[in-house]
């Protein structure tokens, strides 16, 4: 009989860490996809500057990915006990990437949405530099995510004030 690891029916800790990881990340647009609604946006005045509506999925799909990834990659090194405060950083941007949808989509409102994004973007500046502590790759792994978020807060606060 064969006992090697690749013949294992269950995933090893490390690959189940990923999958939790991964359902975390994407639990985010899942709630804020809830919020939102319809037709609303299509509305609003956009700058000539405005990505087309396909690009958004595609775009955010790479980046939670990408998130999760990193996540995973901190949580490794020790787990919650070592690396509380990176990983609750973590956690704590995610749930500000959640709530934004609600705002900015759910209650109709760019300007709550557009200072809820500057948080947003200074949490994940902050989780960036923890991570690069625990783990260099993970932070730049998250690096792409801070570019995106940068170019959706002018593109919040541009939507708000052609709208006001």
């Amino acid at each position: 009989m064969n006992n090697s690891r690749s013949q294992d029916a269950t995933p090893s800790p490390r690959w189940s860490g990923l999958l939790l990881w991964l359902l975390v990340c994407f639990a985010a647009p899942a709630l804020g996809y809830a919020a939102n609604s319809g037709g609303w946006y299509s509305t609003l005045n956009k700058p000539a500057w405005n990505p087309p509506a396909w690009l958004f999925g595609p775009v955010w799909t790479v980046l939670y990915a990408a998130m999760a990834v990193a996540a995973w990659q901190v949580w490794r090194r020790g787990g919650w006990r070592e690396q509380r405060r990176p990983l609750i950083l973590f956690v704590v941007q995610l749930a500000l990437n959640a709530l934004w949808t609600p705002l900015f989509f759910g209650l109709h409102r760019p300007d709550l949405a557009f200072a809820e994004i500057v948080l947003l973007w200074l949490a994940i500046a902050a989780t960036i530099r923890a991570f690069a502590h625990v783990r260099p790759a993970a932070a730049w792994l998250l690096a792409p995510y801070l570019a995106w978020v940068s170019f959706a807060s002018v593109l919040n606060f541009a939507i708000w004030r052609l709208n006001a």
